[in-house]
């Protein structure tokens, strides 16, 4: 296995040179220099993070107070167990992605993984805004803590906490950019899954402060999506020996598992049971979203005949647009979080 460095702290002797600067197993000198980056990409995805700034409780969320009650027994259910999965992932992303920075030795980049770090805490700031709001206190811990008794929700956060586990436990290259991979699939297909079906409830008129949430912590997650592809590309370029043939069908598999872990998860907590979706709908879209993400990272697609977003689910990105997010969508309050032309997810 390649070694990996873990980065100097104070380093004197660190390399001053752009032409020298890696994203791994290089001599920084941890100076932050935004006048001088070698991933020129950064700039663009830095300023984009920055104006993405908002706060949890400035959403009104009194409809949904009255709404959570009101829910249907099967969408109840759904909603309890997407939540809690989301928490739990942000949280996890929360605590991983220091383990990262600490070997990143380009100090830009470090300062994006920084950033992210801040956002994933908002996003676990706002789901238990939520549930305060919402539900009881006997409630919100018994949600917060689901995957400690519903197997198949342990079963879902295993699948990534052991991947991140693998490097936090062996430090290798190769650990690192499974690693990688892994944050990939959390950002671009079990976020943007759990972000569907709150979005299914929006387009019948429920839980709209939840939807507001969602979107801002949707738009977030494109940047984060972004960073990580970014990353994840340029390894590919500076480490060309971690992508052989065999590693790169590891990967694409993990991409394909992902999907395949989140279509069964999909049947047991959504399933044919709440208005506007259906399962087919669901597995279609979970599809397009893995073949996206593999040619996103230059692999093959995994399932022929899904390359198009489904028409039957084009009104996600409806809700899921970061370039829609500048008016308050439920009250047409002018809004000052959005202060830029936002990334558009063609990832």
């Amino acid at each position: 296995m390649q070694e990996l460095k873990r980065k100097a702290l104070f380093n004197e002797n660190g390399d001053i040179e752009l032409s020298k600067r890696r994203m791994i197993n290089g001599n920084t000198t941890n100076l932050n220099d935004f006048n001088n980056m070698k991933y020129t990409w950064v700039s663009d995805w830095y300023r984009q993070a920055m104006n993405n700034f908002w706060i949890p409780e400035e959403i009104n969320l009194s409809q949904d107070v009255k709404d959570y009650r009101n829910l249907s027994e099967e969408e109840k259910s759904a909603y309890d167990k997407i939540l809690s999965f989301l928490v739990f992932l942000d949280s996890l992303q929360s605590a991983n992605l220091p383990n990262i920075s600490e070997y990143i030795t380009a100090n830009e980049v470090n300062l994006c993984l920084a950033i992210q770090s801040y956002q994933e805490s908002i996003h676990s700031q706002s789901y238990g805004y939520i549930l305060d709001s919402i539900c009881s206190p006997e409630e919100r811990t018994k949600i917060l803590y689901q995957w400690k008794d519903d197997k198949y929700l342990l079963s879902r956060n295993k699948f990534i906490g052991d991947q991140y586990n693998d490097f936090y436990n062996n430090r290798t290259v190769y650990n690192l950019v499974k690693t990688a991979v892994a944050n990939y699939i959390l950002e671009g297909i079990y976020f943007y899954s759990g972000f569907m079906f709150f979005y299914s409830l929006g387009r019948i008129g429920k839980m709209p402060g939840t939807v507001q949430e969602i979107r801002y912590i949707n738009r977030d997650e494109n940047t984060h999506l972004w960073l990580f592809r970014n990353i994840i590309l340029e390894l590919k370029k500076e480490e060309p020996e971690i992508f052989t043939d065999e590693n790169k069908s590891y990967f694409r598999e993990m991409l394909k598992t992902g999907v395949e872990e989140e279509i069964k998860w999909a049947r047991y907590a959504i399933g044919n049971n709440i208005k506007g979706l259906s399962m087919n709908m669901i597995e279609d879209y979970l599809k397009y979203l893995g073949n996206l993400r593999c040619r996103g990272l230059g692999f093959e697609s995994i399932y022929p005949s899904f390359e198009k977003e489904p028409d039957s689910m084009s009104w996600v990105l409806e809700y899921a647009d970061p370039n829609a997010i500048k008016t308050d969508f439920f009250e047409a309050k002018v809004s000052a979080y959005s202060k830029s032309a936002i990334i558009e997810d063609d990832l």
